[in-house]
């Protein structure tokens, strides 16, 4: 029997050791095993996304992940834009699905292609954003909190919802405008829309109550949101019928009178007491004019 050489033994248990621990190869297309699959697809029976609603934009600071002002991928060197503010571009968007579904973006959110979001490369994240279809005209708000897409050729990587709304998910890709939405400048519009309209719709209760003709007053209230209150419920259950705000002052107090009319004829008004009686508004007062 031949005498077994200690000294291969141990040569060929050490090879063995430093291959079991050497460190595996990075996979590009899994992330190194972080997703199941190696190619993206979408769901095999797609839902109707088309009511799915756009980001509402808001503003919130940056997140402390994902805001890195330089970072690499694949041996390429991107940077992080100080701000959103002001940035617009034009390019090919692209999409991704449920292969990075219910994985974290890059800045801890969860990726949900039934949301409206999308990564970008140098977009500050979170950050908001419209994007435009340049071959039709669509447009969609969305959410950035990822990074992406990392192809020369590409703008940004949408979500399968996005992606459904722009209608480029069966081309797979899209030309398309990106433009940052400022939360801040656009609340502050809205707000200033939302005045002037209260302030027409008061303008329009004025000139509906200087008709000469008979009122019901169904309450007088001493804050103008309770009588606003009081004139929605009765427009949502009263079809067809004229329902006015007019505020008059005694003294040092001002009160806001909810007025029903003009009526023109006693059955009317008849009528209408009883419809008020039956909602729980008592003894509504008859006015010849307010």
């Amino acid at each position: 029997m031949k005498r077994i050489n200690r000294k291969a033994i141990v040569t060929l248990f050490a090879l063995a050791l430093v291959g079991c621990s050497s460190p595996p190869t990075f996979d590009r297309e899994t992330a190194g095993g972080r997703y199941k699959v190696r190619k993206d697809f979408a769901p095999e029976n797609p839902p109707d996304v088309s009511n799915v609603a756009d980001a509402v934009p808001v503003d919130i600071p940056y997140s402390r992940g994902g805001n890195r002002s330089t970072y690499e991928v694949w041996g390429k060197r991107y940077y992080v834009l100080p701000s959103h503010i002001g940035y617009k571009a034009e390019g090919i968007a692209s999409w991704y699905g449920l292969k990075f579904h219910g994985h974290k973006t890059s800045n801890g959110e969860i990726y949900d292609i039934y949301k409206m979001s999308a990564a970008h490369k140098s977009l500050p994240i979170p950050s908001f954003a419209r994007v435009t279809n340049l071959d039709n005209g669509q447009s969609v708000v969305v959410r950035v909190n990822d990074r992406g897409p990392f192809h020369e050729d590409r703008l940004i990587d949408l979500s399968y919802s996005a992606a459904a709304k722009l209608d480029i998910l069966q081309q797979g890709t899209g030309r398309v405008r990106v433009e940052a939405i400022d939360a801040r400048t656009l609340a502050a519009s809205i707000d200033d829309s939302e005045k002037h309209s209260q302030t027409a719709t008061a303008e329009l209760d004025q000139q509906k109550s200087d008709v000469t003709g008979f009122f019901l007053q169904v309450g007088a209230f001493g804050k103008e949101r309770s009588a606003q209150s009081v004139k929605n419920q009765l427009l949502s259950t009263l079809d067809a019928a004229d329902v006015v705000i007019k505020s008059v002052r005694q003294g040092d107090s001002q009160f806001h009178r909810v007025l029903l009319g003009p009526l023109t004829d006693k059955r009317s008004i008849d009528s209408m007491i009883q419809r008020l009686e039956a909602m729980g508004y008592s003894s509504p007062l008859l006015i010849n004019s307010p």
